[in-house]
């Protein structure tokens, strides 16, 4: 029994002595760690149900309906906190804990547009949600572009999936615009919704506006001419500037690559007092550099000196009505050729060059008048002046455009009504036959004038909770068309919070303005015919879109947008360059040409800093005349775009990996004899930057055109003839047709237009982006 006693009191001991030896390391690692507590608020509310937690640690807490949180137990050390909420932009803060240190860290929520419903103005002209707006508008916010940096909009677009910034000469490097397989002379580009440019003069529309500025770009993809009138065919680009009161103070992003390209953006605001506030931007682009690594003597990339400089006023009203006016002034000297041209050849024949002056002066306002209703004037103009040399051949252009535009936006029952007259005046004139006015024996110069009244009206219907009707239609005068009517109807069927299904119907129409072709582009090597007088063009298009997104518990955002589209043209107007190599014959076909296709974008946001943002387009644009079925020349039939981005997490520190891909398309041959291939091969351009963050300053770097692709590595050459570009030495018949020789063995006359992708290869590049607001 006493053993036994001895025995039991031992074990007692022990363990007491146990229970000891745990309450104090209890209270030694109590005391050592530390607590981190706060609120999370977003435009100073209380946000609940946000995860806060400490990344590479499985500590972390959610915040209460107060919006407070508390994260207990913390050892000392450096931490990345991390907080994160569905709808919102996910904030890091980098911390350092001492030993029972008790820290208060607040928190302060920015809505994510991408996630959140944004807010788009350009398929309906007035501001509705995304999710809720009839017609699909993809909307691109500057940290998109920001993944792939470049000096302008126009190249930046290469990105965007079914939109491809497509060259159209390979000496002097303009182009266009194409969406879902339409040229240039169907994209209509708005800045602020005020119509700007089209065609041959997109590349300086979207040039020079200085990204800092840029507050989001929205395209809708198929036609709206009725409500944007004429050229609104294929789709729109529509560039949204920054309100001056939103912008930073000092904005400023410069940036220059290996092969010595400079390009800096600066942004200022400045508040005017009670006259309101003003943003100045200016936009500077050098590339001064000839290169020839395809040993052609020719340039591979055009030499180029722009400024931009761009100004916009916000004017205080009373009652918070809107007064905005903008103006851009755009100067280029650009040029391109054999590499040892100087200015003293330009509009020679002893050296060949394809040079280029454009000033151009754009001035756009919004002013909402001061009664009951909701009622605004629009107006815009643009005055383009162009100096050009293409070798011997002289083409100057200037072209004014003059445009206003009256809305009234009301809303009666279920009926939310804009109603809208539009009036533009259209002065072109140039140096070819394109303004000439035959006379008898003789021609003289005719300036083209063109007026274009119109009147639309829209009826946006809630036919049900999930249901809504949009009813349109816009009736246009053309002083030498006569009257051209455009109706559209679209139905909208939310399926639940998160998606929705959308069918649009409707015509679209475009006047002719040769300035608008690319003709300009290739004059140096053909001549411009009209067969006949040109009629509008007119088309009948559906597009069938999905939209939903979804939101995983897991923290996983899924976005996607789906689409499939059909487009069918009467008169329509295709340049045919193939039946004779020195012309380029313009006529409306007789028979009908079709844009179909299917696209779909996916947007994956996860919860670890991956982000992935893909799209894939495929299209078949053809014509038939004759019964015979032609594909689009310079058309893909496939194409792709990624962007890839990752966020470290205990570092501010983000890899961005950008791409697109290409199937093959059609090119034009100079004749049967032509050795180069009749399609480009499949290709594809990639780039990736590293972005490096710290307080308000981001330094970024990394390499574009990883893959170093460039045109015409399987072909025998690019240029035709770049050895007499003058045809000096080129044998025609008596038809004007290209006789072959021993000197010219393939009947080949000069010729720039087998581009299909810029010759710029591989580079480094290395940048500063700096925000203070």
């Amino acid at each position: 029994m006493e053993r036994n006693s001895e025995h039991d009191s031992m074990k007692t001991n022990i363990a007491l002595n146990i229970l000891v030896f745990l309450v104090v390391i209890t209270c030694k690692v109590s005391a050592q760690t530390a607590v981190i507590s706060g609120k999370v608020l977003s435009e100073g509310k209380p946000v609940p149900l946000v995860n806060v937690g400490l990344l590479g640690t499985t500590k972390g807490a959610t915040t209460n309906d107060a919006g407070v949180y508390i994260i207990e137990g913390i050892s000392p050390g450096k931490y990345e906190v991390r907080v994160s909420f569905i709808g919102f932009i996910p904030v890091r803060q980098s911390v350092t804990i001492s030993e029972g240190q008790s820290l208060e860290l607040n928190f302060v929520l920015e809505e994510d547009p991408r996630q959140l419903d944004e807010v788009v103005v350009t398929g309906t002209m007035k501001e509705i949600s995304r999710m809720e707006s009839p017609v699909p508008v993809e909307v691109y916010s500057p940290a998109f572009f920001k993944k792939n940096p470049t000096p302008n909009i126009y190249d930046a677009l290469q990105n965007v999936n079914g939109v491809r910034p497509q060259l159209n000469c390979n000496i002097c490097n303009t182009g266009d615009i194409h969406i879902n397989g339409l040229e240039g002379p169907y994209t209509f580009v708005l800045i602020d919704g005020m119509p700007i440019v089209s065609g041959l003069s997109t590349v300086y529309g979207l040039s020079g506006i200085p990204n800092s500025l840029v507050e989001r770009i929205e395209i809708v993809k198929g036609p709206a001419s009725s409500l944007y009138g004429s050229e609104a065919v294929g789709g729109l680009v529509n560039i949204i500037t920054k309100k001056p009161q939103n912008a930073p103070i000092i904005s400023a992003d410069v940036f220059g690559t290996s092969w010595q390209e400079y390009n800096a953006d600066l942004g200022i605001k400045l508040n005017a007092g009670n006259l309101g506030t003003v943003l100045t931007g200016v936009n500077y682009y050098l590339y001064d550099n000839v290169v020839d690594n395809n040993n052609d003597n020719f340039t591979d990339l055009t030499l180029q000196d722009r400024i931009s400089v761009f100004q916009k006023w916000s004017f205080t009203r009373k009652d918070n009505k809107v007064f905005t006016l903008a103006g851009r002034y755009y100067y280029e000297n650009r040029w391109g050729g054999d590499i040892r041209w100087d200015e003293s050849f330009r509009g020679g024949d002893e050296i060949y060059g394809e040079s280029i002056f454009t000033n151009r002066f754009e001035l756009i306002g919004q002013y909402q008048l001061p009664v009951r209703e909701n009622v605004l004037l629009s107006f815009s103009f643009n005055d383009h002046d162009q100096d050009s040399r293409y070798g011997d051949l002289k083409f100057d252009a200037r072209q004014k455009i003059a445009f206003s535009q009256l809305t009234w936006d009301k809303k009666y029952g279920n009926h939310d009504i804009l109603m809208g007259a539009a009036f533009r005046y259209t002065y072109y004139d140039d140096n070819t036959t394109a303004t000439e006015n035959n006379e008898g024996t003789s021609s003289i110069n005719s300036p083209d004038n063109v007026w274009l009244p119109g009147f639309f009206i829209q009826d946006e219907i809630t036919v049900a909770d999930k249901n809504k009707l949009l009813l349109g239609a816009r009736f246009d005068h053309d002083n030498r068309h006569g009257g051209i009517f455009t109706p559209r109807i679209a139905y909208k069927w939310s399926i639940n919070e998160n998606s929705s299904l959308r069918l649009n119907a409707g015509t679209g129409f475009r006047v002719v303005n040769l300035f608008t072709e690319d003709h300009a582009a290739l004059t140096g090597a053909r001549d411009v015919v009209v067969i006949n007088e040109l009629n509008p063009e007119t088309s009948y298009n559906f597009n069938l879109n999905y939209l939903g997104n979804i939101y995983t518990n897991s923290g996983i955002f899924i976005g996607v947008d789906a689409s499939a589209f059909y487009t069918y043209f009467d008169n329509r107007i295709i340049p045919d360059y193939e039946s004779d190599p020195n012309k380029i014959i313009y006529d409306n076909i007789d028979g009908s040409a079709v844009t179909r296709g299917v696209s779909a974008n996916i947007d994956i946001d996860f919860a670890n800093g991956l982000k992935i943002l893909a799209g894939v387009t495929y299209q078949d644009v053809f014509s038939k005349e004759n019964g015979i079925k032609e594909r689009q020349l310079l058309t893909e039939r496939f194409s792709g775009t990624w962007a890839i981005t990752y966020d470290f997490s205990r570092i501010p520190f983000s890899i961005d990996y950008t791409g697109n891909l290409y199937s093959p398309m059609r090119l034009p041959l100079l004749g049967d004899l032509d050795p180069r291939s009749p399609e480009s091969p499949w290709w594809s351009i990639q780039n990736i930057q590293f972005t490096y963050r710290f307080d308000k300053i981001e330094l970024y770097g990394g390499a574009k055109n990883l893959l170093n692709w460039t045109p015409g590595k399987n072909d025998p050459f690019l240029l035709a003839r770049p050895h007499d570009p003058f045809d000096k030495n080129v044998v025609f018949d008596t038809n004007g047709q290209v006789v072959a020789t021993a000197d010219n063995p393939y009947a080949l006359s000069f010729d720039p237009t087998y581009v299909y992708a810029s010759n710029q290869g591989i580079r480094g590049f290395l940048g500063i982006r700096i925000a203070i607001n």
